[in-house]
């Protein structure tokens, strides 16, 4: 078997010594710790945003924008980034991300802050595939498992560290600091990037697929809308409900009629015709959703159930964040020997095994016992996403692996919107007139539903896996793996 990797080595694609590659995940790492943390780092400061702004009633947008913005935009850049390459899309992003840090710290209303949560979140939607697409680029099969660990982990970590400076800048300084802190780290990161990220890219005459473009972020902007806000701004079997998830559907069959027709579409319809990038974006979708069902409630759960602090709280979750870069690193040398699906299944085995753990919690649990179930899941989802995530990307070559990169990245999107939207509904249907003021105990059967339904997206990821190819994509070619680590090795400046 022959990899697609075959056709983009290292030393012709992404070109660069070894010795840049670690500036260059530097500032991957970076980049998506920003676009990490400004998903999370707000929570804290809405009240005294709200203090300052007003518009109590609109502070949810301030969360479902960026995420909205973000989702919808990504199959548009991992296109974009196949013709032109990833180093100007990443510039794009980073650049989009710092105008709207700089628009946020400056918003006068909070109207305008929602709009520039919305820039913010065009910008986001470029950082985060074009992360795991460049790790693609210049790390060799048995190198990436272990560094798309560590860009993922950042994730982990912001949704601890996040909260705790959004509070801190919001109590001692002011909540602004939470946007203007981005302009420096974001010029750090464009400038490392820019310094060391080389890559030849085959110039040739494009047939922009603008209708497509425009359809698939028109309607992901509404399913997302209509899955963020159904049960929240509206009920969902309300007219509003209806009409918004029915046009996102029509728009979903208008886009298919155009991908079909089109020279180079934007999302091409063959990424969901292949056997192996069709599970493997269905394990994401999954992934997105375990992630978000334990980093929204588990903490919650340990400060009002169990009755100790935010940092507390924040550290028993954080466990999950220990786990995943620990498996993800052991996952190539798994995955290298038996092959992608394998380590997905006995990664997803794990994680169903954490999912059944945390539904043992309750009242008289301790936080010990929240951070190590924790860690069961952070290690299962360790040897699951980058598996998936590499299986998919070695289907095929450097001309096509941003736009199989994005659908993944869009596929854990969407997992986390549905998970919002159904873990939310749960929690309002259990917890019932008592949802305002929530008593230790019908919170902790509120949270105990949660997870049912998270190890029911649990079981739901470890399908997908089960489903993924045994041959194939969903096994490593050792001859590739010798080859792109001898083209890393010698790699020369071009």
């Amino acid at each position: 078997m022959t990899s697609p990797d075959t056709d983009a080595p290292i030393s012709r694609r992404s070109v660069g010594l070894r010795s840049e590659r670690g500036p260059i995940l530097l500032s991957l790492m970076l980049a998506t710790a920003l676009v990490a943390l400004d998903s999370t780092v707000i929570a804290t400061a809405i009240p005294t945003i709200t203090k300052d702004l007003g518009g109590f009633s609109q502070f949810p947008w301030l969360l479902s924008v960026y995420l909205l913005a973000q989702a919808a935009t990504t199959p548009l850049y991992g296109k974009v980034a196949d013709m032109l390459g990833r180093k100007p899309v990443m510039m794009i992003g980073i650049a989009v991300f710092l105008v709207g840090s700089v628009l946020c710290a400056l918003a006068w209303s909070m109207p305008s802050l929602i709009a520039f949560r919305a820039v913010q979140g065009l910008g986001a939607g470029a950082i985060l595939p074009m992360s795991m697409t460049i790790v693609g680029d210049i790390y060799s099969l048995q190198e990436r498992a272990k560094v798309q660990g560590y860009v993922a982990s950042v994730w982990g970590v912001s949704a601890v560290v996040g909260p705790l400076i959004g509070g801190a800048f919001s109590q001692w300084v002011s909540w602004r600091w939470i946007f203007w802190v981005n302009v420096p780290l974001c010029l750090v990161a464009g400038v490392i990037l820019w310094r060391n990220f080389r890559e030849k890219v085959e110039r040739r005459r494009h047939r922009i697929d603008y209708l497509g473009a425009i359809l698939v972020t028109a309607a992901t902007t509404l399913i997302m809308l209509g899955l963020l806000e159904g049960g929240e701004g509206w009920a969902w079997l309300s007219a509003t409900s209806v009409v918004v998830l029915g046009a996102g559907a029509a728009l979903v069959v208008a886009f298919v009629l155009v991908e079909r027709r089109a020279p180079e579409p934007v999302l091409p319809l063959w990424v969901f015709g292949r056997r192996a990038l069709l599970t493997t974006s269905l394990a994401s979708l999954g992934v997105g959703a375990v992630m978000i069902g334990f980093t929204s409630y588990v903490p919650t759960f340990t400060q009002v159930t169990l009755g100790t602090g935010a940092l507390i709280a924040g550290f028993s979750v954080a466990t999950m964040t220990v786990g995943w870069p620990i498996a993800a690193a052991q996952s190539g040398r798994i995955y290298l020997r038996h092959g992608f699906r394998v380590t997905a299944l006995i990664g997803s085995a794990i994680t169903v095994v954490g999912a059944v753990l945390m539904l043992l919690l309750g009242t008289g649990s301790t936080p010990w016992e929240v951070g190590a179930f924790c860690l069961v899941v952070g290690a299962g989802l360790g040897l699951t996403a980058p598996p998936t995530q590499i299986a998919a990307q070695n289907t095929v070559g450097w001309s096509e692996r941003g736009v199989v990169t994005s659908a993944t990245m869009f596929a854990r999107s969407i997992g986390s919107a549905l998970g919002v939207a159904v873990y939310g509904a749960i929690v309002n249907a259990s917890l019932g007139s008592s949802a305002g003021h929530p008593a230790p105990g019908p919170l902790a059967d509120a949270v105990h539903d949660v997870f049912v339904g998270v190890l029911v997206a649990a079981v739901g990821m470890a399908l997908a896996v089960f489903l993924m190819p045994r041959d194939g994509a969903g096994r490593a070619d050792r001859e590739t793996v010798a080859t792109e680590a001898a083209e890393a090795r010698g790699g020369a400046a071009g």
